[in-house]
Formats: structure tokens, C-alpha cells, sequence
């Protein structure tokens, strides 16, 4: 009996970096290759993409896979990536406005550092010493020059992805260099890439101070400080200024063609249109997508207060606006994200609130009371089950907050500083609603979304909002109204009560990305 076919392909999920993928049979659809690949290579490929394949009819040339059956037995795929509604907004003859990446740095951090490609005599003298290397074991002596080349090529790449890598990052590129090189090791050290990160490091630290006096807005931010003729200023190494853990898009500069008072201008267009009873939402996507450095530039260098700074970009309480800005920020499909991880571990925790229900105590009762009304309804209801997996974590973790979720009906005011509020009809003694009137989005006081469809995307909006879009605002606020320490339950972020953007990801759960 013959063998069913091996498939064996090479796929590029990036420019210059691909993955192996071997499957024992043929998916039945394009999507379902989709599914494969995105389990394979998460998180990297957290957005919607199409694929293309190398036709031999055409020798060789990328045609769109649209019917599996064209998938090769053996071949090579590229990953296109897909233009969201949001990002792809066509423009009209009346709307004329420039042209704004969704964001000027698209990579993160690699999980592998790609060795960049260094001049055409040190890639000669490269290749001539690791032959050389493999013979006899003789390592390579570089001139001053070609040390230099490949320290500047390194350095350039490594800030394509951060421009401030930590100790780890320079390690993982010095061994990267080390391994696609090895005439390059160093004999006296451990490692064998040791000076090469030492080298790494102060180059780094040479192109940041060159990019700063180019007018590069990330770097520069960080200039200016404490120096021989300016000894009142604060301290160089004080209050650094740099991207947090997943952003990727930290403080880049304004459009080409664009200052402060233009964008200021946009803005207040922006604004207007929000106001509208009737908003074009493809307008506001294109604004608020040309005006995100007048954004950052506010957040990073001012620091307003999170009331003071929605009251200025309206955009930001519009659903669809928090998704974009923080695929802005971070480069991230915070919907996709979240919910593929959540989705994966939802079976995981219910089985541990059961087994937490069937124990005796306060918190086992609480767990009781969500589970039953759970299992009365439709378990296969993807939403209800992210209803509850979310509701009773908080619960399981003795972190519940009255003040974050809560119920509410038209006969009263909101009185939370940060929450996400259920609103029903009539008065219930259900600590979980599956089926409430609408959710929503409460901070200081004030509804800033409402009519969300269900409970689990109000935690994702609220997740957005505070982790990816607000974190620096609350962080500065926290920071001027000396706030105490961080309560028991470690969900209030208000006037008084407000934990740090690194407490606030410790209680947030499914994110590991971030």
C-alpha cells in the first residue's frame, strides 16, 4: 500500500527569517494551513495574513495559495500580511491627507538574532576565515576597519529592533555573530563572545548618541541632562526614557512634512469628528494613524493626567481606536492575542475553579455561585465561557474587587476609579451576568465606553486602554499624587489607590507576551 505524501515546506515568516514545517498530510482548506502556522510560529504571527507559493508553472514565481490542492509537496511559502479594515481605509477625493505607516518600527526583538550582511570585503575575509577555522582551528585577526564594519552593521540592526536591548539582547547578538562566524570566537573567553558584546554595548551607545543629534526623537528625549556646563540639571542616568516591555513604537518622530502645530490642527479635526452624531470612522482612523507621534510625544515628555489627555483625544473611547492604537504601539492584534491565549487556557482554568468549588471556605463558595449559574446555561457559548473564565480569576486568586466589577442600572451614578460595570434591569444576586442589558468601561467616575457587546470584550478594551495605550499617564499620576501602597485587592487605580503599571500586569492575566 502507497505511502501517503510528506509534506515538507519552507516558510518564510519574515523577511529574512523562515521556519520548517513538515505535515504527514494535506490540510483540507487554506485556513486550516493558516491555523498550523500561527500555532507554530506564535506569537510572531499574531495577525491575519495570506499565503504565497513558488508556482513551477511560472518558473518559480509567488502566486496567492487560494486552493490547497496547489500546495506543493515539497516547496516554499511566504507570509503576507493582510491590511486590516482599519489600517487599509481608502481615501476619498476630499480627504487629503499623508500617508502613515501603522508603525515606523514593525519588528520586535527576534527570538533568533539575524546576522545582517556586512560589506563585500569583510563578507570575503569572513568567509575565507571560517574555512580556515574548520581546517585548522585558527581563529580570525581583523583589521581595525573590518572590526568596525561589522560592529556598525550590527549595531544598526540591533536597533531596527530596540533602541535600548538589555545585558541578555547583546549577548543573544554576540552569539549569533559568534555562531554564523565561528572564525570570529574568542579563544580567551568562556563564552567565546564575551568582548564582542562589550564591543556591541559601547557601539550601541555611540549610534544612539549620533541618532540623538540627528533629531531621532526616541533617543533624544534622553539628552540634555547634567553635564560641565549645566551641573543644577538632573542626573544622565535619571529618569530614562524608553520603551517598555512589548512596545515597540515608543516616541517616533512627526510625519514627514508635519510639525507640532499642524498635527495639533488634525487633532482638533479629530476631534470634531468624533463629536459627530454621524462619525466617519474611516476619517478618524486616518488621523488619529497620522497624529500617533503628536500622541506619544504628549504621554512620554508631558505626562498629562488620564482625564486630561482622553478629554483632548476623544478617539481613544471609540472601540475600534483602542485595537488600532495599541497595534501602534506594540505591533500586536490585542484582540487575536488575547483571545487565542485565553481561548487555550480556558479548559485549564475551569477544571481549577471545580476543583477550588469543591473545597470548603469563602473563596470555594464564591466559585460555587459562578459555576452554577454557568452550568445552567449553554457551555458550548465561547462567550460565556470567557465570561466566566475571566469573572471567577480574580475570585481564585483572592483578589476579588467590589469597586471593579460591578452591576448597574440607569437610577445610579458610577463611583468606581477604574472598573468594568454590567448593566442589568432589575436587582440580581448572580455574581455573573451571561446575558446583561450591555457592558461597560468606567474610569474616574466617568463612562468612557459603553453598549460593549460582551463582558469579555470589555476586559480586553479595558486590558488595551490601561497596559498599552494609558500605562505611562497612570504611571506619572501615581507618581504626583504620592499615592499609598498598593491595596489587597490590587485592582483600584484612581485618585487614591493606584498601583503601578508593573502591579497592574501582575493581576491581568493571559498575556505573556506583554
Amino acid at each position: 500500500m502507497a505511502m501517503p505524501p510528506k509534506y515538507l515546506l519552507r516558510v518564510y515568516i519574515a523577511t529574512d527569517v523562515a521556519v520548517k514545517l513538515t505535515l504527514n498530510e494535506r490540510p483540507t482548506s487554506v485556513d486550516e494551513l493558516i491555523g498550523i502556522l500561527k500555532d507554530k510560529a506564535k506569537p510572531r504571527l499574531d495577525f491575519e495574513f495570506t499565503l504565497q507559493y513558488e508556482d513551477p508553472d511560472f518558473g518559480g514565481k509567488l502566486c496567492c495559495l487560494v486552493d490547497v490542492e496547489d500546495l506543493p509537496e515539497k516547496g516554499t511559502l511566504r507570509v503576507v500580511r493582510s491590511e486590516s479594515d482599519l489600517s487599509s481605509c481608502g481615501s476619498s477625493n476630499t480627504d487629503i491627507l499623508p500617508h502613515v505607516p501603522v508603525s515606523q518600527r514593525q519588528k520586535t526583538w527576534p527570538d533568533v538574532f539575524p546576522v545582517p550582511t556586512f560589506s563585500y570585503e569583510v563578507e570575503h575575509v569572513l568567509q575565507e576565515g571560517n574555512s580556515v577555522f574548520e581546517s585548522s582551528g585558527k581563529t580570525l585577526k581583523l583589521s581595525r576597519a573590518q572590526k568596525h564594519n561589522i560592529i556598525e552593521n550590527m549595531a544598526s540592526l540591533m536597533y531596527s529592533f530596540k533602541p535600548y536591548p538589555s545585558d541578555r539582547d547583546v549577548g543573544m547578538a554576540a552569539d549569533a555573530l559568534i555562531n554564523a562566524h565561528p572564525c570570529l570566537k574568542e579563544l580567551g573567553s568562556a563564552s567565546g563572545w564575551y568582548g564582542w558584546k562589550i564591543s556591541l554595548k559601547f557601539k550601541m551607545g555611540n549610534y544612539r548618541t549620533r541618532l540623538a543629534r540627528a533629531g531621532c526623537k526616541e533617543v533624544s528625549v534622553n539628552t540634555g541632562k547634567r553635564s560641565r556646563n549645566n551641573p543644577e540639571k538632573a542626573h544622565p542616568h535619571s529618569n530614562i526614557k524608553k520603551a517598555r516591555r512589548a512596545e515597540v513604537n515608543f516616541l517616533p518622530n512627526f510625519p514627514r512634512g508635519q510639525n507640532e502645530d499642524s498635527l495639533e490642527e488634525m487633532r482638533i479635526e479629530m476631534k470634531a469628528e468624533v463629536d459627530r452624531a454621524d462619525r466617519n470612522l474611516q476619517s478618524i482612523e486616518k488621523l488619529m494613524q497620522t497624529t500617533f507621534a503628536l500622541r506619544r510625544q504628549e504621554i512620554v515628555q508631558r505626562d498629562p493626567l488620564v482625564k486630561d489627555f482622553l478629554e483632548r483625544w476623544p478617539a481613544l473611547q471609540v472601540q475600534s481606536q483602542v485595537c488600532a492604537e495599541f497595534h501602534r504601539i506594540t505591533n500586536v492584534n490585542l484582540r487575536n492575542q488575547f483571545y487565542c491565549e485565553l481561548d487555550r487556557h480556558i479548559p485549564q482554568l475551569i477544571e481549577l475553579y471545580r476543583q477550588k468549588a469543591a473545597r470548603t471556605g469563602r473563596v470555594a463558595g464564591a466559585l460555587r455561585d459562578i459555576l452554577q449559574y454557568y452550568e445552567t446555561e449553554d457551555v458550548q457559548d465561547i462567550n460565556m465561557k470567557r465570561t466566566v473564565a475571566l469573572r471567577a480569576l480574580s475570585v481564585y486568586l483572592r483578589e476579588e474587587d467590589t469597586q471593579f466589577f460591578k452591576t448597574w442600572n440607569e437610577s445610579e451614578e458610577p463611583d468606581t476609579p477604574i472598573g468594568i460595570v454590567t448593566m442589568i434591569r432589575e436587582r440580581s444576586a448572580s455574581p455573573v451576568h451571561f446575558s446583561p442589558v450591555s457592558t461597560a468601561i468606567v474610569v474616574e467616575d466617568e463612562f468612557i465606553m459603553r453598549d460593549i457587546a460582551t463582558f469579555a470584550d470589555a476586559y480586553v478594551l479595558l486590558f488595551g486602554l490601561v497596559l498599552g495605550v494609558l500605562v505611562r499617564s497612570w504611571d506619572q499620576q501615581v507618581v504626583r499624587r504620592q499615592t499609598p501602597p498598593l491595596r489587597s485587592d490590587g485592582l483600584a487605580v484612581g485618585m487614591d489607590t493606584s498601583p503601578s503599571p508593573g502591579q497592574w500586569r501582575a493581576r491581568w492575566p493571559v498575556w505573556p507576551h506583554v
